[in-house]
């Protein structure tokens, strides 16, 4: 599975995304997942691609691309939540 984080640094929101990241780093051994610009190409594609309209964005997808999870907006999910998709 591929997990993206989506967001735009050094906005309002990259506090939040910023402390996700770091929180998720220490306690989560061994998960990864891909952090994007907001405003690159590829961000600015996979927004539009899930029809996902509110930023910072987590979106958990299959190995083909289907999404199989999302979270938007200013609250985050729980690491655990996220931790699932990013080890399998």
């Amino acid at each position: 599975m591929r997990v993206l984080v989506i967001y735009r640094p050094n906005s309002e929101h990259s506090r939040v995304i910023d402390d996700f990241i770091a929180d998720f780093k220490r306690r989560i051994h061994g998960a990864s997942f891909e952090i994007l610009d907001m405003d690159s190409r590829e961000g600015i594609s996979m927004l539009s691609l899930y029809d996902i309209a509110q930023a910072p964005a987590i979106i958990a997808l299959r190995e083909d691309g289907q999404m199989i999870e999302s979270w938007a907006g200013k609250s985050m999910p729980l690491i655990n939540d996220v931790a699932y998709y990013a080890r399998a």
